[in-house]
């Protein structure tokens, strides 16, 4: 027998995935330059040529079943003792290869978070606008995810509303910052608030509470905006994390878990999530990109371009009239819909053929994300669009 609750899934694809399909069945009619693809957070930029000359010689010099047999289950010592390292030496915290399980990128890292600190029946708080597949991320693993509604004023926390949902069946808090979709950095302020808040909740309600950071796009910020590191802040921190953003690597599916050191339980937690990647498949990562990508961990790909992409934009729609918070990091921007009804807004979109998608898919209704990780000149090529679009509206 088909499994009925996957078979329901059918019919609630990803919004995101369905116009990334849109886009490329309408570039086959009229060309690809023609269709202005706003929907997928693809990075678009050059990996660094020092992740392809590693590769380059690791297939010229290292032995091939080194390179690709099985990792370990927890992942290459070696890799594990070198992300610790950067660890140490960028955040001051003191990681060690047993505070580090390699992942298939920020999906798989998750994946194994959610399982490690949830039983069936637990609640999982996340904070709106929020990443759309956190929702069978979590729910599949038979945790409940809830969402605490937006901050509509700058994209923070509303503690109200956070304390109200803030009740004794959590026992994890999922963030993402810098945010998909709204491009804001959660402030030193708001993580200082988040800590106090779990801190007083653990000793009320006398267990454990975990805060699980999503962080595949901390090093993608503009303006010099600093990041608050979580783990830095609350103890019991388990950051998950990917390269896919940061070095352009998104086909690679690598990433990792970091359980804080701070975190009593740090290493029971790390061996756990070897046990669970027996049970869901996320086992032993690619050998050759966990040694790639080990020899070049403190360096990105040319993130400056997705500054140029964000001032471009942004100042052309402000130019014509759209209200949008400055996103300070990712390559993400989410203005507000000129209707409210954001769904019929991206789809009188598609009739310039600009690929938007709603704000209703992140929990935040009359809003709309762009990913701009897009060749620059077409975003220069798509202000006709968004100026018809926009003379549609007055």
């Amino acid at each position: 027998m088909i499994v009925k609750q996957y078979q329901e899934m059918l019919g609630a694809k990803s919004v995101i995935r369905e116009m990334f399909a849109y886009g490329t069945s309408r570039a086959k009619e009229i060309g690809y330059d023609n269709v202005f693809d706003y929907s997928l957070g693809n990075p678009s930029v050059t990996v660094p040529e020092a992740f392809t000359w590693a590769m380059t010689d690791m297939l010229q010099k290292t032995e091939p079943a080194k390179l690709h047999g099985y990792s370990p289950s927890l992942g290459i010592d070696n890799v594990r003792e070198a992300v610790a390292a950067s660890l140490r030496q960028r955040f001051e915290i003191d990681y060690i290869k047993d505070h580090i399980f390699m992942t298939s990128g920020a999906a798989s890292s998750l994946a194994h978070a959610f399982r490690a600190v949830t039983e069936p029946g637990d609640t999982i708080l996340t904070f709106a606008p929020y990443f759309p597949e956190y929702g069978p991320y979590v729910n599949l693993t038979g945790a409940r995810l809830k969402v605490v509604p937006p901050d509509l004023q700058g994209f923070q926390v509303d503690f109200d509303k956070f304390h109200a949902m803030l009740t004794k069946d959590v026992t994890a808090v999922l963030l993402n910052t810098p945010n998909n979709p709204s491009g804001m950095v959660y402030s030193e302020k708001t993580m200082q608030k988040i800590a106090r808040m779990l801190t007083e909740k653990e000793k009320e309600f006398g267990h454990e509470i975990y805060l699980i950071s999503d962080e595949p796009y901390r090093e993608i910020v503009f303006d010099q905006t600093e990041v608050p590191y979580p783990a830095a802040i609350y103890d019991r921190t388990i950051t998950c994390y990917s390269f896919s953003k940061s070095l352009s690597l998104p086909g690679e599916r690598i990433g990792y878990v970091a359980v804080s050191p701070k975190c009593e339980k740090a290493k029971l937690i790390i061996d756990i999530c070897g046990q669970i990647s027996r049970g869901i498949g996320h086992n032993c990562p690619s050998s050759i990109i966990q040694m790639a990508v080990a020899e070049v961990l403190d360096l990105t790909a040319d993130i400056s371009i997705y500054e140029t992409n964000r001032n471009l934009l942004y100042e052309k729609l402000i130019s014509l009239g759209f209200s949008c918070i400055k996103p300070q990091g990712t390559f993400y921007m989410f203005p507000k819909s000129p209707e409210r009804d954001a769904v019929a807004f991206c789809r009188k979109a598609m009739e310039y053929d600009l690929l938007l998608v709603p704000g209703d898919t992140f929990g935040c209704p009359g809003y709309f994300r762009i990913a701009y990780c897009v060749d620059t000149q077409k975003i220069i090529r798509s202000f006709t669009a968004f100026e018809q679009l926009a003379l549609y509206y007055q």
